[in-house]
């Protein structure tokens, strides 16, 4: 959605009547954006990405019929067979989406995401679902109840997410946009530059520093969203980082070594007052085990642990496991399709 703010501020200064549209609840799709989301008017000009845009002709009807006085609109869209390939879909799917005039979002909003930070968008909807108020939450903020709880969880995945609640009065849709991971590599050489180029294919940002005092500070600098991926094996550097790293809580912290390489480390931070506890959260040896030998291959495995311990994952199999696959959002319908008792957005679609 970051993408989008330039458009949004242009479109409220001009006063037209634009539209965020994003997903309230989804089946399908295969892998796809989880921040993804367009502005439509209409007029029938549409930014953004949604399922590839196959919904566009849709979500401009719904938002050319939304009156003056809405201040939320939710639409069922899908799509299947012969359409889904020909947009180049995964697989088909089926969605309920939330329109909502931009003059409903709060400017805030526009202006964290433009300077970058991390922030919550709180919408409650009515239970009829053409009523909506949203109101911002950062990281930072104490939690009033579920909902901003609920956000605060999502926004230290340091990765982009939504969510719905449900509660007696209607839905609330949690979306979360935490600033992007900031690997901070400990250390140069081949490894460093691949696994920065790796980063930045998950459009993470990644910068190298070369001593201890350079990672203290970048660490304290983007302690929101650092990941620290140390490889020097120099004890005046690794020594001295990790403990700053686990000091400031940074999410994820990793070392790379070997097991004796691995002990001495633990008795340095042990001697330096480090607990136990504490240590417990250092990743080394870093990375999956995916059997890499290559630099590229560990490369690979260290943003794949990375991934996953953001994410609140083990790296298992998918098919050992039943959680949701790709953050799927499944729930009762929403809008109309609640009021014709349509079947729910669970049901499989080919």
């Amino acid at each position: 959605m970051r993408e989008l703010v330039g458009t949004a501020r242009r479109w409220l200064a001009e006063g037209r009547n634009g539209y965020l549209a994003r997903p309230v609840t989804e089946q399908g799709f295969g892998p796809r954006d989880p921040a993804g989301a367009v502005l439509v008017d209409a007029r029938g000009e549409c930014v953004g990405s949604l399922y590839r845009g196959v919904f566009d002709a849709e979500l401009v009807a719904e938002a050319a019929a939304m009156g003056a006085g809405d201040t939320a609109r939710v639409c069922e869209v899908s799509v299947g067979g012969a359409e889904a390939v020909e947009a180049k879909l995964t697989c088909g799917g089926r969605a309920e989406v939330l329109l909502q005039p931009l003059a409903r979002i709060p400017a805030e909003w526009w202006e964290l995401l433009d300077a970058g930070q991390g922030a919550a968008l709180v919408t409650r909807l009515n239970e009829a679902a053409d009523r909506a108020v949203s109101e911002v939450v950062r990281a930072v903020d104490t939690p009033a109840d579920d909902a901003a709880r609920r956000a605060g969880e999502l926004l230290r995945t340091r990765r982009p997410g939504r969510d719905a609640l449900y509660g007696g009065s209607g839905l609330v849709l949690v979306e979360a946009y935490p600033s992007a991971p900031q690997v901070v590599i400990g250390g140069s050489g081949e490894l460093a530059e691949i696994i920065a180029r790796q980063a930045g294919l998950l459009e993470w940002g990644a910068v190298t520093v070369g001593s201890a005092a350079e990672a203290e500070k970048v660490l304290s600098a983007h302690r929101d969203a650092a990941c620290l991926v140390l490889l020097s094996h120099e004890p005046e550097f690794d020594v001295p980082a990790l403990r700053t790293a686990l000091a400031l809580g940074i999410p994820y912290v990793g070392a790379l070594g070997s097991r004796r390489t691995t002990a001495r480390r633990r008795e340095g931070l042990l001697a330096a007052g480090v607990t136990e506890a504490e240590l417990a959260r250092v990743h080394g040896p870093i990375g999956l085990d995916l059997g890499a030998r290559t630099p590229q291959e560990t490369a690979l495995a260290i943003c794949a642990e990375i991934l996953g311990v953001l994410g609140g994952r083990d790296g298992g199999g998918l098919r050992d496991s039943d959680r949701p696959l790709r953050g799927e959002r499944r729930g009762r319908p929403v809008g109309r399709a609640a009021r014709r008792s349509v079947p729910a957005l669970g049901e499989h679609i080919g």
